[in-house]
């Protein structure tokens, strides 16, 4: 058989999944796309019609709109902190030999696979409760007053709960890469002088910086569209104080029944979230090729 011919056998033999993954992703944001130009309000049914970008207007000039902008950029920036960091951190302390290393790994790496729902109820009951949460009786125990977490700091009490989840996955793809530097480069530093802080900033640095521009991307893909945790713990508030772009179309969709409104902004959401992931694939393909 020629290759012609080899590559036009391949080629009709992944055509279908190609086509059920194209429908899969285009039928649905078509979809959206005709409903953010319909006035479908379903409190008020057989008063629909073509409205044009109306819908888009109204959500973009929503007051809560920039609210939850600003909480969407605070939401994701404080936990790729908190992650990039904290995993950076964990992955050198988990490197180190020492007793009970598996054990301590598999239990850092535990709390990735415990589901956000589940996640922030643990939180919302557990640690953060101002009259029977661990955090309230450590204070008390110290003679102050309890703190309510989630009614008078509720942006960062998600930043909280969503960093608890996603530090495991940073630190276990930043541990991966410390584990494949070259023992032989840290070595030959230490020989020629250099100290912990030298070898860290100009070996082990260096190494990690593919491995932590992949902890930025992916984990910024999924931060967008973070809901479960606000949604279980605050709710968007006290008023729009932890309302975030995702959940503010979950507001316009299905508490205020407005289909279209809704509509629009998950193609606006669709729309930031593709760039943001354009200027990040440049990113990291830089740092790829760099």
């Amino acid at each position: 058989m020629s290759t012609q011919a080899s590559r036009t056998a391949a080629r009709l033999m992944i055509s279908p999944a190609v086509l059920l993954l194209l429908g899969w992703m285009i039928i649905p944001l078509a979809m959206t796309l005709w409903f953010s130009m319909q006035r479908y309000n379903l409190l008020m049914p057989g008063m629909g019609g073509f409205t044009g970008l109306d819908n888009y207007r109204y959500f973009l000039t929503d007051p809560a709109f920039f609210d939850a902008i600003r909480n969407t950029l605070v939401l994701v920036l404080g936990v790729l902190a908190i992650t990039t960091l904290g995993g950076l951190l964990l992955a050198l302390l988990l490197d180190q030999p020492f007793w009970g290393q598996g054990i301590l790994r598999v239990l850092v790496i535990a709390p990735f696979f415990v589901m956000p729902t589940v996640s922030a109820l643990v939180w919302k009951n557990m640690f953060l409760n101002p009259v029977n949460g661990l955090f309230a009786h450590l204070a008390k125990s110290f003679g102050l007053q309890p703190y309510d977490f989630l009614a008078q700091s509720p942006l960062a009490s998600v930043v909280l709960i969503v960093a608890w989840q996603w530090l495991p996955f940073a630190t276990l793809i930043l541990l991966t890469a410390l584990q494949s530097l070259d023992s032989e480069q840290l070595e030959a530093a230490e020989m020629d002088g250099a100290g912990p802080f030298a070898r860290f900033f100009h070996v082990m640095l260096p190494h990690l910086a593919r491995a932590i521009t992949v902890v930025i991307l992916i984990q910024t893909i999924f931060l967008l569209s973070t809901f479960a945790e606000i949604l279980v713990t605050t709710n968007g508030g006290p008023g729009t104080a932890s309302t975030t772009l995702t959940y503010l179309v979950y507001v316009q969709s299905l508490l205020q029944f407005d289909v279209g409104s809704g509509a629009a902004g998950g193609i606006v959401a669709v729309v930031l979230a593709n760039i943001v992931a354009i200027f990040l694939m440049r990113m990291i393909g830089k740092n790829l090729e760099n």
